[in-house]
């Protein structure tokens, strides 16, 4: 019998032929004037169609948004007609594709901003990380905090991606809450010092990730929107003193907004799927939607995670760098191709569309 692994789902009324998702990975290749996607992006989603759903690279919704150089934006009539090419050559391919809207918050640097300005957080706490700016990886800069007044701008700039992305014809959206960007930077108490409504306790906390579902949930059906959350990572130094008893909050919010599907990274990020017993069960329990795992999953455990029920779908990031037909190497039980770190990050096609597809290698 098949596994389940390779079998259908249904998100709403959009079916995906397979529960293997490409997920949203960073590659820096957008136009370095306007940050507009390109035919060479276009090509590189393209080649990844058969994937049951594409996340796109995290996208910003705004300049204020943008924390690394040559990431693209859906806020200019350029980007949205850029990356309808990439979404237009991923449905000529069979595929289906969600776009990654993205807020970086305080991991930026003032050379990235408008007018070389602070970036902005929940709080004026700079983080002890690094971005990746013109002139190579940086500290990033001091944020300074949004006023209680500017969050409404900044839930709108949400809900007008949302209708960028539409316009673009994504088939959905996943809004990126995950790894110490904004959202995720106003659901840690280590982060989020304020003493607004949007601050304080758990309800607060999550209030402004409450308040960008319902924007989105009005432009595409709630069951075409994911989240991603982060629960255990300490990437881009977040930290929370409770993360089950937050990110339980968040998940029903994700419950309340009647998404599609959650998307955990399962311990830190990249690093370790060391998690808290029983954490996942705990999460779970306050939203009924698909539950999409993510970190470190290789063919046999993400394989058993699905046929066990543990998770509906499963996202491969570095997999789907180095194997576009991963689906169909999985399913062959074939020999996988070897990611290049040094090629993940900017640079050309070397690396990012040149990698052979089973039939070519062979």
């Amino acid at each position: 019998m098949e596994p389940k692994l390779f079998t259908p789902l249904d998100l709403g009324d959009l079916t995906l032929p397979n529960r293997m998702v490409m997920a949203p990975l960073t590659r820096n290749r957008a136009l370095p004037q306007g940050d507009v996607p390109h035919a060479l992006n276009a090509t590189y989603y393209m080649q990844r169609a058969s994937a049951g759903l594409i996340i796109s690279e995290g996208t910003q919704i705004s300049p204020e948004g943008k924390g690394y150089v040559q990431t693209p934006g859906i806020y200019s009539p350029a980007q949205v007609a850029g990356w309808k090419t990439v979404t237009g050559a991923v449905h000529r391919a069979g595929g289906r594709i969600f776009a990654q809207l993205w807020h970086v918050g305080r991991i930026s640097h003032v050379s990235l901003q408008p007018e070389g300005q602070a970036p902005v957080g929940p709080s004026p706490i700079a983080a002890k990380s690094q971005t990746f700016t013109a002139s190579g990886f940086e500290d990033v800069s001091r944020p300074r905090a949004l006023e209680t007044g500017e969050i409404a701008r900044v839930v709108e700039d949400y809900r007008k991606a949302a209708e960028n992305a539409k316009a673009a014809g994504f088939d959905g959206i996943e809004i990126h809450a995950a790894n110490g960007y904004l959202i995720d930077q106003f659901l840690r108490d280590g982060t989020n010092k304020r003493d607004d409504a949007y601050g304080g306790t758990a309800e607060n906390r999550t209030r402004f990730l409450g308040e960008v579902l319902e924007a989105v949930t009005g432009v595409f059906p709630a069951k075409r929107v994911g989240v991603r959350f982060s629960p255990f990572s300490n990437f881009n130094d977040i930290a929370d003193s409770d993360p089950l008893a937050t990110f339980a909050v968040a998940m029903a919010r994700a419950g309340e907004a009647g998404l599609g599907y959650v998307h955990l990274i399962e311990g830190d990020t990249g690093i370790s799927r060391a998690l808290p017993p029983e954490a996942i069960a705990t999460l779970r329990a306050n939203f009924s939607g698909a539950y999409m795992a993510n970190n470190a999953y290789d063919r046999q455990i993400a394989i058993d995670a699905v046929e066990s029920g543990q998770a509906d779908l499963v996202a491969f990031g570095r997999l789907y760098i180095a194997n576009p037909d991963l689906v169909a190497r999985f399913k062959a039980n074939a020999p996988l191709n070897t990611p290049d770190p040094q090629t993940f990050y900017g640079g050309d096609a070397a690396g990012y569309t040149d990698y052979p597809e089973l039939d070519q290698a062979a």
